[in-house]
């Protein structure tokens, strides 16, 4: 998983969902599932 500032980027790739969890913005993918990153 990476951590960064924007996900704007990881956001585009296919199978990508946003997801908000703990006051942590997450990006999952179950298509690729190494495509993680966490955003705070």
């Amino acid at each position: 998983m990476k951590v960064r500032n924007s996900l704007k980027a990881l956001k585009k790739i296919p199978g990508a969902q946003i997801v908000r969890r703990r006051g942590r913005t997450f990006v999952i993918n179950k298509l690729n599932p190494r495509m993680k990153a966490r955003q705070g």
